[in-house]
């Protein structure tokens, strides 16, 4: 039997809930891996809608990796949201124009860079991610959780500001596991060791 195709919006028959997101996607500042999924509790289209303050001329990027399962209601905040937090005053003089133009001439709004999804990331419901945050391969993300700073592979982090619970594996098992990049596998491959991959042991591929 083949794996399922990649490039349907809709994989499960008959349900509409769930996609997978590199088809739904049409900002070209979001990349999506294959395989990763997106589910909503009312309409997959939210998904973009919780991308939020993604303004293209600020001209950061979210990037998601491949499989990953991103629940209901999770929202990214973009770099678009920052302020001046260093000045007097936080407020955007600039943007209302007229006299106030030139408030920001010669200075810059802050920014932390593109928001990075590794692969394998599960991402639980109403959880907020913001700007620039980076988390790794195989990372779990609890639901509602704030996740303000990078998030290392493997990790399980929850809570408001998020932090770590434990690993779910040994150092020496996640290293394995960064080393096999099972997802970079071609899809003929997975398939045939889907078995072993939702197993808990790591067998010699």
């Amino acid at each position: 039997m083949k794996a399922p195709d990649k490039d349907l919006l809709f994989p499960l028959e008959g349900y509409n809930k769930l996609c997978f997101l590199k088809n739904l996607i049409s900002n070209p500042n979001i990349e999506v891996g294959n395989y990763t999924y997106y589910d909503d509790f009312s309409d997959v289209h939210n998904f973009e809608k919780n991308v939020k303050y993604h303004f293209d001329f600020v001209g950061d990027k979210l990037i998601i990796g491949k499989f990953c399962m991103i629940a209901s209601d999770v929202t990214f905040i973009m770099n678009g949201a920052n302020h001046l937090t260093e000045a007097v005053s936080s407020y955007p003089f600039a943007i209302f124009g007229h006299a106030w133009q030139a408030a920001m001439d010669g200075k810059s709004y802050p920014t932390k860079g593109n928001t990075e999804i590794g692969n394998d990331v599960w991402i639980g419901f109403n959880a907020t991610i913001m700007p620039g945050v980076k988390i790794g391969d195989g990372a779990i993300i609890g639901s509602k959780a704030v996740v303000t700073k990078d998030v290392p592979p493997y990790a399980i982090i929850g809570g408001n500001p998020a932090r770590i619970i434990r690993k779910r594996y040994s150092e020496e098992k996640i290293t394995e596991l960064l080393e096999i990049k099972w997802w970079d596998w071609p899809i003929e491959k997975i398939t045939n060791h889907v078995k072993e991959l939702t197993g808990s042991s790591i067998p010699s591929f």
